[in-house]
This record gives structure tokens, C-alpha cells and sequence, in this order.
């Protein structure tokens, strides 16, 4: 775990940085501006630079990051790794809002449930896969042994069996009710009561009450955009190739295309 400054002067790094990106800057120019704006107290300006430099050779960020290890969690890296990933649709705007929020949230020093429901929130509304994101999960120091090994369980049941029955039976709400049980609760009386009350449902009301009752940061989602807000532009341009293909189709059947137009005088 690092420091509170550092998480900190995290939460100012993801935001500037996809507020830059909005106003037209590069990554590499976004890198090499934003050092002079951190604390050199801490050691996020080291962690810019050796970014910088290896985005030089590799392209990407997620590279870098896992290379720092010490510094960027794994679920940070797996966060930037998904958006920079070729042919993947999460977009990597959505990517930094999520980092920002989950740095804000490492902040204030949030209690591990909090970051649990987060983090995995993410990984399903985003859809960036089970077994990797709760494989990085595992990794993250915040969890203890215990809350390993159950994250290994939830990693091969996960799909299997209801979310919110594998975290009624691990709260202290489930053992309130069932004194024999043996197994060490994660989770306490509030989430164990939310968990029994959304039983049997689409988990993404399980996700809303406890972020309601909780107060860890909802998480953000992909933006649609409407289809009708494209949809001149796109039905002009097929236009504009239909016709083209049109014309040289009747040029073709009246003797063969006059080619002069193409060729530059």
C-alpha cells in the first residue's frame, strides 16, 4: 500500500490526464508536461518518467506499468491493458475515470469490502473477463490470505453460483443466524443483510445497494451513443458510393468507363 499523498497526486494524474486528451494532447506530450505539476516529494514523477521512456520503445502504458509493480497495482495495469488491447471495445477514457475514482477512493482509506465490490463491479459492468480481473484482484496487497483464498474460490465458481449467496455466506449477518458456522466472515452484518435481500436477482441491484449503503464510487460505464445522431452522416457517405458505383456500372454497359478523369494531367 502507498502512501496518502501518492494516491493523491495519483487521482490528479488519471484526471488531467484524460482531461488533456479531450483537448487534443498526445500521451507522449500529456507525459512530458505533466511531471512539473506533481509533488517531487512523492514518487509518482519517477513513475512518469520511466513511462515516458518506455512508451518511447513499446507504444502502450500497460507495458510500463507492469514493469513498476511496486508501484501500479496489477488491477491498475490490467485497467489500461484492456482499453489498449487491439480489436477490444473499452474505451480508454473510461479507463482513466475509473482509475481516478478507484485512486480518489484508496485515498480516504476505504475498507477492503469497499475495494472488493469496486473493483469487481468493474470487471462486470465492462465486461473485461472473470478469471483475469479477479486473477489481478488476488495479486493487489490489500487482500489477506483469507480474502485470497476466497477470491480464488468466487475466481472458478464465479457464473456457477448466485454472487450474492457466496456473500451472505461469508458476512457476519449469515453467522449471526447460523452460530455453528465455522467459516471466517469477510464481510460484515450490513453487506450480509444486502447480499440476503438480493438473492435470486440480477446482481447489477446487488452492486446499486451497496454502493448506496457502502458509499464506495459508482462505477463508470461505456457511453452508447445514439444511433440517430450518426445516422444522416453514415445513410450520406453510402449514398455518395452508390452512387459512384452507379455510374460506373452505366458507363460500363455503354461502351467502357472513361478512365481520363482518373489520370492526372
Amino acid at each position: 500500500m502507498l502512501s496518502f499523498e501518492e494516491y493523491i497526486e495519483q487521482t490528479f494524474f488519471f484526471e488531467a490526464f484524460r482531461a488533456r486528451l479531450d483537448d487534443g494532447f498526445s500521451t507522449q506530450e500529456f507525459l512530458t508536461s505533466i511531471r512539473n505539476e506533481l509533488l517531487a516529494t512523492t514518487q509518482l514523477p519517477l513513475a512518469v518518467d520511466f513511462l515516458l521512456t518506455d512508451m518511447k520503445h513499446t507504444g502502450v502504458l500497460s507495458a510500463a506499468m507492469s514493469r513498476i509493480g511496486h508501484y501500479f497495482t496489477a488491477f491498475q495495469t490490467f485497467v489500461v491493458a484492456e482499453s489498449e488491447r487491439e480489436g477490444g471495445r473499452f474505451d480508454f477514457r473510461i479507463a482513466l475515470e475509473i482509475l481516478t475514482r478507484e485512486a480518489k477512493y484508496r485515498s480516504e482509506n476505504p475498507p477492503v469490502q469497499g475495494l472488493f465490490f469496486y473493483q469487481f463491479e468493474t470487471i462486470c459492468r465492462n465486461r473485461l473477463g472473470y478469471d483475469r480481473g479477479l486473477e489481478v484482484m488476488i495479486r493487489d496487497d490489500i487482500y489477506n490470505d483469507d480474502w485470497k483464498t476466497w477470491l480464488n474460490i468466487l475466481r472458478r465458481q464465479v457464473g456457477l453460483v448466485d454472487l450474492a449467496d457466496m456473500i451472505f455466506y461469508r458476512s457476519e449477518f449469515y453467522k449471526q443466524k447460523n452460530e455453528t458456522a465455522t467459516v471466517i466472515p469477510l464481510f460484515g452484518e450490513r453487506e450480509g443483510r444486502i447480499a440476503f435481500a438480493t438473492r435470486k436477482r440480477d446482481p447489477m441491484y446487488l452492486f446499486s445497494a451497496l454502493s448506496r449503503h457502502l458509499g464506495y464510487p459508482s462505477v463508470p460505464r461505456q457511453k452508447h451513443v445514439a444511433a440517430e445522431e450518426n445516422l444522416i452522416p453514415v445513410l450520406q457517405r453510402r449514398i455518395e458510393h452508390l452512387e459512384n458505383r452507379l455510374q460506373l456500372i452505366e458507363e460500363e454497359l455503354r461502351g467502357g468507363i472513361n478512365l481520363n478523369r482518373y489520370i492526372v494531367q
